[in-house]
C-alpha cells in the first residue's frame, strides 16, 4: 500500500485516485480471505461480499480514525460483518446456494486452485471459529498482528495466542509441517 501518509485522509474528502489506490492494494486480500473462511450456509458470492464491504467502507470512510495500515483492519472488520450478516440472511431464507466451483461456467478458475481453496477451506473448518479465523487473515491474506486484531474486534494478544494454538493444532493434525507451511501429505497436489 501506499507510504502516503494522507491516502486515507485523501479517500476520506473523496478523491478517486486514492480510493483506487486502497481498492487495488486490498480487494485481491479481501476476495481471498471470503473464499477461504468457511461460509456455512451462506448463498452470498464472496466477489458480491467485497462490492458491499466497499460500498459500506465509502458510506462509513468519516468515522474512520486511522492511517492506511490500519484501514485493512478495518475493512476487513466490515467484510467480516457483511459475511456474518448474509450467512443470517441465507438461514433465515433457507437456500440451498449452488457451488459454482463444481458449475464453473466462466473457467475462470483451474482445477488446482479450486482444489487448494478447497483444502485451505477444509483445514480452518477444522479448526475453532477464532482460531481459523486468525489464520486465515494472517497467513492467507498476510495481515499483521494489529490489523488481524482491528478485523475480528481482538486484543493483539489473543490473535497471538490463537494463531499459536491453530498452528499448534494444524501441525498435530498433520496438515502444517514445523516451519507453518502446507504439509506435502495433507495437500490436495500430493493425492494425484
Amino acid at each position: 500500500m501506499s507510504t502516503e501518509p494522507d491516502l486515507v485522509e485523501r479517500a476520506r474528502r473523496g478523491d478517486p485516485a486514492a480510493w483506487r489506490e486502497l481498492y487495488e492494494s486490498l480487494s485481491g486480500r479481501l476476495l481471498l480471505w471470503l473464499r477461504a473462511r468457511p461460509s456455512g450456509d451462506s448463498a452470498a458470492d464472496p466477489e458480491d461480499l467485497v462490492m458491499e464491504t466497499w460500498l459500506v467502507a465509502a458510506d462509513r470512510i468519516a468515522d474512520f480514525d486511522g492511517d492506511a495500515d490500519a484501514f485493512a483492519g478495518w475493512l476487513f472488520g466490515i467484510a467480516r460483518n457483511q459475511a456474518a450478516n448474509a450467512r443470517r440472511r441465507s438461514q433465515r431464507r433457507a437456500t440451498d446456494p449452488v457451488d459454482v466451483t463444481e458449475h464453473d461456467i466462466w473457467g475462470a478458475q483451474e482445477d488446482t486452485d479450486v482444489a487448494g481453496e478447497d483444502w485451505v477451506r477444509r483445514t480452518l473448518a477444522t479448526l475453532p471459529t477464532r482460531q481459523g479465523e486468525v489464520l486465515s487473515l494472517m497467513e492467507v491474506v498476510g495481515l499483521d498482528v494489529a490489523g488481524t486484531a482491528e478485523a475480528l474486534g481482538m486484543s493483539a494478544t489473543a490473535v497471538r495466542v490463537n494463531r499459536h494454538r491453530g498452528l499448534a493444532r494444524l501441525r498435530k493434525q498433520g496438515a502444517m509441517d514445523r516451519t507453518g507451511t502446507q504439509s506435502v501429505t495433507s495437500s490436495p497436489s500430493a493425492i494425484r
